[in-house]
């Protein structure tokens, strides 16, 4: 759990990175700027920063925000209700990005694994995004994904979002944000 002071710095250094890859966001996008470490405390190496433009039940999009090394960790998006589950493009908009998906490992993979936290990424087939590439991800594929030395902007298109539906490999993840107000 953040406390608000590491909320506070993360938001702040996310903005920086809108500025970088020049998207401006609105001032309702920005103090709605959501701060994920999923319930790990290990910002730095393992959370992601996002705005949500829209969320309907037919499409979505976000602006994602990974600093320097960040990583969203594994997950998938299964069937909810009569849906199949999310459908995903991720585009590239400044930085790097490595995505890993299922399929052939990578030989010598550019991510770095999160110490301590290595067996919860069983998915290697790596996928280099720079800006202007773009990647899709069916309904629930397996994936995760990582920011190079720089950091990366990446924006999500997809269909309806239920990050609460979400299936994490690592048991110890909480999607939801949780802010203790003291430091």
């Amino acid at each position: 759990m953040l406390n608000k002071l590491q909320y506070n710095a993360a938001r702040s250094r996310a903005l920086e990175y809108f500025t970088k890859a020049g998207i401006a966001l609105t001032e309702e996008e920005t103090e709605n700027l959501e701060v994920a470490d999923f319930g790990l405390n290990e910002l730095e190496s393992t959370g992601l920063e996002l705005v949500t433009y829209i969320n309907t039940d037919r499409c979505c999009a976000k602006e994602l925000i990974l600093l320097p090394r960040q990583t969203c960790p594994e997950h998938r998006h299964p069937p909810v209700e009569a849906e199949v589950g999310k459908e995903e493009t991720f585009r590239c908009r400044w930085g790097e990005v490595y995505l890993y998906v299922e399929g052939k490992p990578a030989e010598s993979p550019k991510a770095i694994l999160p110490k301590g936290r290595e067996r919860t990424y069983t998915v290697r087939h790596e996928i280099i995004l720079k800006p202007g590439c773009q990647y899709t991800l069916l309904p629930n594929t397996k994936h995760w994904f990582q920011a190079g030395p720089e950091g990366a902007v990446v924006s999500e298109f997809s269909t309806k979002s239920r990050d609460e539906a979400d299936i994490f490999t690592d048991q110890d993840i909480q999607r939801a944000p949780r802010i203790k107000e003291q430091p």
